[in-house]
């Protein structure tokens, strides 16, 4: 039986961490270009930076979350044999496809919160080039966020399935009883 304590933790860590990259999707970095008080050149000025920090925070979350769950199952490929069939075959497909997800998600908040943490300390001067201020781009964030969503759902069914064949596996390796031995004559 799956242990409802590895899931609810996984799930709480899971959804905290995708409220964590939705509100770094919505304060994000903004710049405006603003004048000198001489009026010789311009600069960028940023808004609030707190996005870095809620990238950041929901990429640890979703890596906290992502280790429980493969500490519990042994990472699928420690521990005892789980019985052949389609439980096993699920819990493979849904152990990569969770880990993909996760790498996916890990990268848009880990790229997000650099990015968003970069600040051009560039002036311009009045009749040259036009002052760029870079900032994140829109939906970086949100990828992740949506990405954090895919390997919640996607780790919970993994450890879900992978109970049920670990469960039906019993004490002996691969499901089967030991093999009985009697003396040599």
């Amino acid at each position: 039986m799956a242990s409802i304590i590895v899931q609810v933790s996984a799930l709480l860590l899971n959804l905290i961490a995708f409220g964590l990259a939705v509100a770094a999707e919505q304060r994000r970095s903004k710049a405006t270009v603003t004048p000198d008080l001489v009026k010789e050149y311009d600069y960028c000025v940023y808004n609030s930076d707190i996005a870095t920090g809620y990238g950041v925070g929901a990429l640890l979350l979703l890596t906290a979350a992502q280790v429980l769950v493969m500490l519990a199952s042994k990472c699928f490929c420690c521990g005892r044999g789980l019985k052949p069939g389609g439980s096993r075959a699920c819990a493979l497909m849904l152990f990569l496809f969770s880990w993909l997800t996760f790498l996916i998600a890990a990268s848009c908040l880990l790229a997000g919160s650099v990015r968003n943490a970069y600040h051009t300390r560039y002036r311009g001067i009045f009749g040259g080039n036009p002052l760029s201020c870079e900032t994140l781009r829109k939906g970086v964030f949100a990828s992740g966020a949506a990405f954090t969503f895919f390997t919640a759902i996607l780790s919970e069914f993994y450890y879900i399935s992978y109970s049920r064949s670990r469960d039906a596996a019993g004490g002996a390796p691969y499901g089967g009883s030991s093999i009985g031995m009697g003396p040599y004559n």
